[in-house]
């Protein structure tokens, strides 16, 4: 018998639930880099079954992802098990289904599908969205009493892990609890927000500020959410932490850390780290266009963090950004070698590091001039204000 007709046969015996969860679990690996011997030829089985358009983004169904939809905004399609402050792995939601509409509420869900189905069929999205936000009512209530203790956080643990192995998908189900609970309120401050933010200049950053303070008074543990949602408006990711930066008496590492608004670089490192995975795989694929483009983002991130806060290196900050970095470089020297010393890499060439030319230490003098001239006038303000 072929290979391809085992492989068929094999899937065949799995229900299509096991084989939708099966997709799941090899994709989600797949992303977090790990090598499965014979993976590929029942990936694409599952993916013809499952992916009538051959993509190769996860999926929901559709009373799945009606139930989902306010975590829409805020999903990720990365390695779940990097840490993703303010953001949710869509390889968690397969399983937080299947959990939910098996063992939390199993009865309910099979009414909610049914209800739901109908709905879509007859092109009622009105209704459909209606019918999803009761299910969410429920699905709160319940969580709200299976994981509000040690206990019962430990058995809902265990029971996700019999539909993936993601040690994250319990995180991302809490964070799914808060997100759904904040809906409305991350909603509102949503359409507030600019379409597009080209620079986060001083400007932007106060009037960002005055809505993420209003917002984080009475909505500060889902503060990580609304600040993702900030991020996805910015041209330049790494500016997020300006809110930080701004908000802190000093650039120096301690202060930033003090402020309202330090996990934005927290959350500009997690970028960084998913980017690294992003790069291994587009080396991974021959991609090298794509690496370039990344590498270059990269490294522009990695010199904005150590230009822009004073002491990196003592933080625990500098020391994941050190750990990051040596990781990006190993990748890039094991492709680098692929390749005979005399034709040389693109990947190798000094221009990725724009920081690196000229007009880079130029822009760095410049910066390093204006944050001294700032911190000289706040000196003189203080020394006027004590006399």
């Amino acid at each position: 018998m072929a290979l391809a007709d085992r492989i068929q046969e094999f899937l065949q015996r799995l229900s299509p639930v096991t084989r939708g969860t099966l997709l799941t679990e090899l994709e989600r690996l797949e992303i977090c880099g790990a090598e499965i011997p014979g993976a590929a030829p029942v990936l694409e089985k599952l993916r013809a079954e499952f992916r009538k358009d051959g993509s190769t983004q996860i999926r929901v169904s559709n009373p799945s992802r009606y139930f989902f939809a306010p975590l829409e905004p805020l999903l990720i399609d990365a390695d779940p098990e990097h840490a993703n402050s303010g953001r949710i792995s869509r390889g968690s939601l397969a399983p937080i289904w299947e959990w939910i509409s098996r063992d939390l509420l199993p009865t309910m869900a099979r009414d909610y599908i049914k209800e739901i189905n109908d709905l879509i069929a007859s092109d009622n999205q009105r209704g459909a969205r209606k019918a999803a936000a009761t299910f969410q009512i429920k699905v709160v209530k319940s969580l709200e009493n299976t994981i509000s203790s040690p206990d019962a956080a430990t058995q809902a643990r265990a029971k996700l892990a019999a539909y993936t192995t993601a040690r994250s998908a319990y995180n991302d189900l809490v964070k799914m609890l808060a997100v759904i609970r904040a809906q409305e309120a991350l909603a509102k401050f949503n359409e507030g927000l600019p379409d597009r933010i080209a620079k986060l200049d001083d400007a932007q950053v106060a009037k960002i500020a005055i809505l993420l303070d209003a917002f984080a008074k009475k909505n500060a543990e889902v503060l990580p959410f609304a600040l993702t949602l900030v991020a996805k408006r910015l041209k330049t990711p790494w500016e997020l932490i300006r809110l930080a930066t701004k908000a802190a008496p000093s650039k120096n590492a301690p202060d930033i850390a003090a402020t309202p608004y330090a996990i934005t670089v927290s959350m500009v490192l997690d970028r960084l780290d998913n980017r690294r995975t992003t790069l291994r795989v587009a080396l991974k694929n021959n991609r090298v266009l794509v690496a370039k483009e990344i590498l270059t983002e990269i490294y522009d991130t990695e010199y904005a963090l150590r230009v822009r806060i004073d002491r990196l290196d003592e933080s625990e900050w500098g020391q994941r950004l050190d750990r990051l970095i040596d990781a990006i470089a190993a990748l890039v020297a094991l492709e680098i070698s692929r390749f005979p010393e005399k034709i040389g890499h693109v990947l190798g060439s000094r221009s990725l590091r724009s920081h690196q030319s000229l007009s880079g230490r130029l822009t760095y003098l410049a910066w390093k001039g204006r944050d001294a001239l700032a911190e000289g006038a706040a000196f003189c303000r203080k020394l006027v204000r004590a006399a």
